[in-house]
């Protein structure tokens, strides 16, 4: 969605719990579910831990399935987005998407804008979970700053994209929000 500016801080959260629990998981978890690297050449340095997801296809009557990622990552991520919905966005939407995004040490997001028409009702909403001070996230040709403990809305209308030149992967929990009247089931 377009929100007007490249980032907003939606402020500091406690995402120990999730934090814990996806720096818990064993390495195979990460494979589980490849769909987003098969499918976007700029996403083919990541891999995900999917909780749910939707294809957009159909949009706006589309279906939103629960994923694998459900099982290891509902119980510490469902009441945080739920917290987080509650302090800053409208009652009664849905979530369409929600993971565990990684991009491997060395690995690049080319820069680009979300397309799918859900990307532009929607609020696409990141929670960093593991960083180096070597990841480079840019949104509308400038770097932005996402520290850990903070909660932020991206403006993913802008050209947006990141690099990892360091020697480990940056994790990221994402989820997309759909607000009320948006969508239709």
């Amino acid at each position: 969605m377009d929100i007007g500016v490249p980032i907003k801080d939606l402020g500091p959260y406690d995402i120990e719990p999730l934090k814990a629990k996806i720096l818990g998981l064993p390495q195979e978890a990460w494979w589980g579910n490849q769909f987003r690297q098969l499918e976007y050449e700029v996403h083919q340095h990541t891999q995900s831990i999917v909780l749910v997801f939707t294809d957009g296809e159909g949009w706006p009557s589309i279906e939103v399935s629960k994923d694998e990622g459900w099982d290891l990552l509902a119980e510490e991520a469902v009441p945080l987005m739920h917290k987080i919905l509650e302090d800053h966005y409208p009652p009664g939407g849905t979530i369409i998407r929600a993971m565990a995004a990684r991009l491997e040490a060395g690995g690049v997001i080319k820069p680009h804008t979300d397309k799918h028409p859900s990307f532009h009702h929607g609020h696409r909403i990141h929670i960093p979970i593991y960083t180096n001070s070597r990841v480079r996230f840019m949104i509308d040709g400038r770097p932005q700053k996402m520290p850990i403990g903070h909660v932020y809305e991206i403006n993913n209308q802008k050209q947006h994209s990141v690099m990892n030149k360091g020697d480990e992967g940056r994790i990221n929990f994402i989820f997309d929000y759909i607000p009320p009247t948006k969508i239709q089931r």
